[in-house]
C-alpha cells in the first residue's frame, strides 16, 4: 500500500499545482457551460474572478514529460463548441464584441480588429474541456499528457485569449458599475 501511494503522490498530476489547475479548469468549463441559468452581470462577475485565477494555476504548473509517444484523444466536438460560442453569445449580447489590437509571434501591429468574448472562452473551453474529458479517464499517462498539452496550447494561444478576454469583461464591468 505504501508503495502505491509513493508512486501516486510523486506523480505529476497529483501534486498540488495541477490538482489546483484541473480544478480551476473545470470550474471554467461549468460556468461556460451553465451560462444560460445566470443573469447577465453575475455571469461576468463570476468569470471576472474564476480567469485569472485559471491564468495563475496555468502558471504554476509544474514541469513534467509526456508520458505517450502519440497525442490523447480530442473529446470535444463541434457541437459542443458551438453550444458554448452561443450560449456565452446570446448572454452577452451586444457587449460580446470588443476591439483588440492584432498580435502576431509576440509583436503588436497597428492592425485593431473585432473580437468577440464568446469566440476566446469557446477556444478556451476547448482545451479545458479536452483536459476534464481526459482526467474522466482515469488513465494517468491520457491524464499527465492531457495536462501538458494544454499547458503548451497556454503557451501558444488560449493565454492571450484569456487575457483579453478577462480585460473585455472588465471593460463592460467598468461600464455597468458606473
Amino acid at each position: 500500500m505504501c508503495d502505491f501511494l509513493n508512486k501516486h503522490m510523486n506523480s505529476f498530476i497529483y501534486k498540488d499545482s495541477t490538482i489546483a489547475f484541473v480544478t480551476a479548469a473545470a470550474q471554467t468549463c461549468l460556468l461556460i457551460e451553465k451560462c444560460a441559468e445566470h443573469e447577465r452581470d453575475e455571469w461576468r462577475e463570476q468569470m471576472l474572478r474564476l480567469l485569472p485565477v485559471l491564468y495563475l494555476r496555468t502558471r504554476l504548473l509544474e514541469p513534467a514529460e509526456r508520458m505517450m509517444d502519440e497525442e490523447p484523444q480530442r473529446f470535444v466536438t463541434e457541437e459542443d463548441y458551438n453550444f458554448a460560442l452561443v450560449g456565452i453569445r446570446e448572454l452577452l449580447g451586444q457587449d460580446d464584441a470588443y476591439l483588440d489590437v492584432f498580435v502576431e509571434n509576440g509583436i503588436y501591429t497597428d492592425e485593431i480588429q473585432t473580437a468577440y468574448i464568446s469566440e476566446g472562452l469557446a477556444d478556451i473551453y476547448q482545451e479545458l474541456k479536452d483536459l476534464a474529458a481526459a482526467f474522466q479517464t482515469g488513465e494517468e499517462p491520457i491524464m499527465n499528457d492531457a495536462v501538458l498539452i494544454c499547458r503548451e496550447a497556454f503557451d501558444s494561444h488560449w493565454g492571450r485569449k484569456l487575457l483579453a478576454v478577462t480585460r473585455a469583461l472588465h471593460e463592460i464591468s467598468d461600464a455597468s458599475y458606473q
